[in-house]
């Protein structure tokens, strides 16, 4: 991620005679692509990268903060068209769990009743 890819992932995967794999993604710009295929040969055991053009649709994102009784929490606002979805963010839930000695679904769950 740090190198410029959207995002990354690995897929358990099984290759021929049954042998187990792990495939690996990384989503990237077009521009980008060369450049990250090296770094993936370069960094990698891979002796090969497919690779294939894909058009997507992304919501916009942005953000507002929420005070809850654990201190301000990000939330991310992505909408498109008429969809709106509130996420909070994770590292600052993680925070404030570690912060206030609870468990990070408490955090997530006084963000959500903040939102409702």
């Amino acid at each position: 991620m740090d190198a410029g890819a959207l995002d990354a992932y690995f897929t358990p995967i099984q290759m021929k005679k049954n042998r187990p794999a792990t495939q690996f993604s990384v989503l990237v710009q077009p521009a980008d692509r060369d450049r990250l295929a090296e770094l993936v040969l370069r960094l990698t055991t891979t002796i090969g990268v497919r690779y294939q053009t894909l058009n997507r649709t992304v919501m916009n994102r942005d953000f507002e903060t929420v005070q809850t009784q654990f201190g301000a929490i990000r939330v991310k606002v992505a909408t498109f068209k008429d969809i709106a979805k509130r996420t909070p963010e994770f590292e600052d839930c993680l925070a404030a769990a570690k912060h206030y000695h609870v468990a990070l679904q408490d955090v997530y769950q006084a963000v959500y009743r903040k939102l409702d």
